[in-house]
């Protein structure tokens, strides 16, 4: 039996890369959106060039539900390469549509899919005598067809193509000829609309929908950041990009044209925290952005800003490792190698935001905690948020917030203040006073080292100082606890001893396992950790149920690890659901896995990951 949905489906594009297909899906997306249909769109790319399979997927939910389902209704199949893994991802009543020129060999069709063919191709050498035309007029010539068969209103996909090509009209009428051709073909060739389909919809409301790196970028800029050192990686590239575009915009001085801002492109991750981190200790806001593998590179600076006490914030956007792993897929992998970033005994504070809103919070607020606590401040993205497009609360700021540079000693002080120490805990924080280069020509001066000092900066290596400065180390990351976004909390609708704790991109899949889950009466309450230290409310929630999931993408459990090594929450509370294949964690995974979960011993219950 064929589906039939309203606002309420998975399609999933199978292309090549290369082919000019993304603007053509990105089309599409946009135009479900102007309709009022909230989506949630997510670009599955190789990490190779030209030619090797590429998907876009748009999950349509009237209802709200924006993290990745699992399954495809309709595919359109534009690569005969990938016909047999991409048709065996359509639900039983699901749909295909793929260019019939050739016809699709019958050992891939399956009785329970409906069969949609255009000859594409023959359209388009028909239509087209420009090589390069036929391929990229061919992509607007489905989203044309597809608009009829999903009863997506033209004159939006018009008005979407006059904004892409204004300016250029040679290049808009061909574009609308284009979507014209398919959508009269497929009037012609089907009984239209399907029986899934759009309609028109306000449930979208004032929400915006933007990528997770453009808002950190943003957030960046308004959290008063001046200084960004960074080298390309993926997935973290358009992080700094989109940092350099809005300062374009907002740190331009308007009297003399000048840039308030220096972005400096590094020859190598350890430069680029290199630079940042110097540009910390001499009083800019400063930050670098990458992903795992510069993390790895990075560990040695990590060390020296922590022991230096030096203000500097990284952004990691995680992909999928070790080494060059899956450099364009998405985990959460990078953990464990963030909070204890460098040898010895460090600990680095974590904020984990869970969509491109809290993104451009979490970004701004992180130079302010970093200045405040006097240490790197890394934000824990991943390629999920950072590189995909996200339905979200529009951003906001107050302009009347005022940016808190923590303990810095000014002139005035300097001169009440003779006996300054740069390491001495006055105020029993563990966070010491600092000064900036130049405040003061006499006093307030120090040497910066990443060897053992004193409470005045004087080297020694002496046992009790050292020991002294590693317990004041130790207090001010519990008063960073107190300083780091708390958890968020979702009781289930009815009690319950069972409890699942989740974190970043997992939180809109999980919403929706917890609504699949009490629909069969099984409730579990929720808890989303933000950041690292952990709040000791994480430890409440699970002293309060006798079991608790912990959902995470990485192969290790590394935030149950970090749960029970900063919190020393019993270890058999604890039970691991694991996702880490690269894809973004599903709602019917979580759900499946809880159930399966639910309803089995737990002795007997295997350790199991996705293939």
């Amino acid at each position: 039996m064929p589906i039939d949905a309203v606002n309420d489906f998975v399609i999933r594009f199978a292309n090549v890369n290369g082919s000019g297909s993304a603007s053509a899906n990105l089309l599409f997306a946009r135009s479900i959106l102007r309709m009022g249909v909230p989506i949630a769109p997510r670009n599955i790319f190789p990490s190779n060039i030209q030619g090797l399979p590429t998907w876009y997927e748009v999950r349509v939910s009237e209802r709200g539900w924006l993290g990745a389902r699992g399954g495809a209704d309709i595919l359109v199949a534009m690569n005969p390469q990938t016909f047999a893994q991409d048709i065996g991802a359509i639900e039983p009543g699901g749909y295909i549509f793929y260019d019939s020129t050739k016809p699709m060999p019958p050992s891939l069709l399956r009785d329970d899919v409906t069969v949609l063919g255009v000859p594409l191709t023959e359209i388009c050498a028909r239509e087209y005598s420009d090589p390069r035309q036929r391929q990229l007029y061919k992509n607007i010539i489905y989203v044309g067809a597809l608009a009829a068969l999903l009863d997506i209103e033209l004159e939006v996909l018009d008005k979407l193509i006059g904004e892409q090509f204004k300016g250029k009209e040679r290049l808009l009428d061909a574009n609308r000829g284009a979507l014209r051709i398919g959508f009269d073909q497929a009037k012609a060739r089907f009984d239209c609309p399907l029986p899934v389909h759009v309609r028109r919809s306000g449930a979208v409301g004032d929400r915006i929908l933007v990528e997770g790196n453009f808002a950190a970028g943003l957030g960046a800029v308004y959290g008063g950041a001046t200084a960004c050192a960074w080298y390309p990686i993926t997935p973290s590239t358009s992080l700094a990009e989109a940092f350099e575009r809005n300062c374009a915009r907002f740190r331009i001085d308007p009297a003399t044209g000048k840039k308030n801002y220096a972005i400096v492109q590094a020859e190598d991750e350890i430069a680029a925290i290199g630079i940042a981190i110097g540009a910390g200790w001499n009083g800019a806001r400063a930050f670098t952005a990458t992903s795992g593998p510069g993390i790895s590179l990075m560990q040695e600076f990590f060390g020296l800003a922590y022991f230096a006490e030096i203000p500097v914030v990284v952004f990691d956007v995680q992909r999928g490792g070790p080494s060059t792993g899956m450099p364009t897929r998405t985990q959460q992998s990078d953990l464990l190698s963030c909070a204890f970033a460098s040898h010895g005994d460090t600990k680095h504070v974590l904020l984990i935001p869970d969509d491109p809103a809290e993104a451009f919070e979490f970004a701004a607020d992180a130079f302010d905690l970093a200045e405040r606590l006097q240490t790197p401040v890394i934000v824990m993205l991943d390629l999920d948020i950072g590189m995909n497009s996200h339905l979200c609360a529009p951003f906001a700021w107050d302009d009347r917030k005022p940016y808190d540079r923590g303990k810095v000693l000014s002139f005035a002080e300097l001169e009440n203040a003779p006996n300054f120490g740069r390491y001495d805990d006055i105020d029993g924080d563990g966070i010491p006073y600092r000064t900036l280069p130049g405040a003061h020509p006499t006093r307030g001066a120090y040497f910066t080292r990443g060897t053992s000092r004193d409470r005045f900066a004087r080297y020694t290596e002496e046992g009790l100082p050292y020991i002294d400065n590693m317990e004041r180390l130790e207090r001010k990351f519990d008063t960073a606890r107190t300083l780091v976004p708390r958890p968020e909390v979702k009781k289930a609708a009815k009690p319950t001893s069972y409890g699942v704790i989740y974190f970043g991109s997992t939180a809109a899949p999980m919403d929706e396992a917890r609504h699949m889950l009490a629909a069969e009466d099984l409730h579990v309450d929720a808890l989303r950790i933000r950041a690292f230290p952990l709040a000791r409310e994480v430890a409440d929630f699970v002293d309060a149920h006798d079991r608790v999931f912990v959902v995470e993408q990485n192969r290790d459990a590394q935030m149950r690890t970090l749960m029970i090594t900063d919190l020393g929450v019993s270890a058999e509370k604890l039970t691991s659901i694991l996702h880490y294949n690269g894809m973004p964690t599903s709602a019917r995974f979580i759900y499946r896995e809880i159930v399966g979960r639910l309803r089995k011993p737990a002795a007997t219950q295997p350790f199991e990951a996705v293939k």
